[in-house]
């Protein structure tokens, strides 16, 4: 049996002799071996605000744990996985407040034979984005180093507050010079998701940083794609950062950035993060020479696309039109799909994204672990059909001719 892990008011955490208990869609549900996998390095607990764990007691019924064995309230305990891991279950408990939870993406978690377990499965070589590789103690030194070098340049100003204040991976890759590294241009967004991590109303949960307040010129963009290419072993260089709006609004500027950098470097690979609602934009940057484009979809079904982008002027039909124009293009199109156990494995999700897949031909799969909390997700969302399991959905498209599955984006052509 997995055992309920849970903490009390001090943080500190207990194992208790009921079964552990995960949440899919809105089903509270009990953990089993094909569900868990051990605590993977650069994972961390946390608590879960207001919430109350839920377990499975003698009797075989869902009970709450209200108080700890050792005095005062018991409360909820989640994972936060590092990249390259795809949680199967939600944590399993009872909300006592009415505040959305923060903007996280957790993981139900169980103990068992002295070791901490998590609902999750293994979607993709972690190594690139395991914390060990970040915030590092030259850190500083190099962002500073880099500020002196290009003291006017506000857009390098930008990611060295997300690379020290945020610990962005993608800002600090910009300073340590290597892989994937962030390129934030559009402070505008044409969509108002549910879970946005740079803009929320007052009234919902806080987002976990501010969003890009200007608009960098071609200059300062050009200068931190440039040298990122030229420096970075396996350089791809990303528009469409957490801390902006919609890149393909400010199309014009991006190709112009492009068309900039190709001509005097071919090295490394030119990303788009993007909603890929303004067709418009996507075909004049795609044009400029884009090399990838991953696009954020949650749903290929309308209904729960819009019920979650909320989009302002356009519609799923605009976004598959902008991925086949891009593919036409040669460009390199993956979904980074939005996952949300209860909601992407149901039979209904995954015919709906497999014909998308197929019509659209999508050439990559990257799956993200939604960060929102589940009730706020469930109060704004319907969706019906069979829950057949993240497992089984992952598997479903891995067996999809041609399509790569896994969680981060690659140098195009390695």
């Amino acid at each position: 049996m997995y055992k309920l892990l849970y903490a009390d008011e001090q943080g500190r955490m207990f194992d208790y002799a009921m079964a552990a208990v995960g949440r899919t869609g809105e089903r509270l549900v009990e953990i089993l071996d094909e569900d868990i996998t051990p605590l993977p390095q650069g994972a961390s607990l946390v608590l879960l605000p207001g919430s109350t764990p839920v377990g499975i007691g003698g009797s075989g019924a869902f009970k709450l744990l209200e108080q700890s064995p050792a005095g005062g309230p018991a409360r909820a305990v989640g994972a936060l996985l590092p990249q390259g891991y795809t949680r199967t279950l939600l944590p399993g408990y009872r909300r006592r407040e009415t505040l959305p939870l923060p903007l996280m993406g957790y993981a139900a978690v169980a103990w068992r034979e002295d070791r901490v377990y998590v609902a999750a499965v293994r979607t993709d070589n972690p190594d690139p984005w395991d914390p060990r590789h970040y915030n590092s103690r030259d850190l500083k030194k190099m962002v500073q180093e880099r500020l002196e070098t290009v003291p006017k340049n506000r857009l390098v100003k930008h990611l060295a507050h997300c690379a020290l204040d945020y610990s962005c991976y993608t800002a600090q890759n910009v300073f340590y010079a290597r892989w994937e590294g962030g390129l934030p241009i559009s402070p505008t967004c044409n969509a108002r998701c549910l879970g946005c991590i740079s803009l929320q109303p007052a009234q919902c949960c806080p987002s976990p940083q501010s969003r890009l307040n200007f608009s960098p010129t071609l200059e300062e963009a050009a200068e931190v794609a440039m040298h990122h290419l030229r420096h970075a072993p396996d350089g791809i260089i990303s528009f469409g950062q957490g801390c902006e709006g919609e890149p393909s609004l400010a199309a014009e500027k991006i190709s112009a950035v492009i068309r900039t950098v190709r001509r005097e470097t071919g090295q490394g690979t030119i990303n788009m993060n993007s909603n890929a609602g303004y067709t418009r934009g996507v075909k004049e940057i795609c044009t400029a020479g884009l090399d990838s484009m991953r696009v954020s979809l949650i749903s290929a079904r309308e209904n729960v696309y819009n019920a979650y982008y909320r989009p302002r002027d356009y519609r799923l039909a605009d976004v598959a039109r902008s991925i086949r124009i891009a593919r036409e293009r040669g460009v390199y199109v993956s979904l980074n799909l939005l996952v949300l156990p209860g909601l992407n494995d149901l039979d209904t999700e995954l015919k709906a994204l497999t014909e998308f897949i197929i019509r659209n031909d999508v050439k990559q799969v990257q799956l993200r672990n939604l960060n929102i909390d589940p009730d706020y997700f469930w109060s704004h969302i319907n969706s019906e059909g069979e829950i057949l399991g993240v497992l089984r959905f992952v598997d479903e498209l891995q067996n999809i001719q041609g399509l790569d599955v896994g969680n981060f984006t690659k140098p195009v052509g390695k």
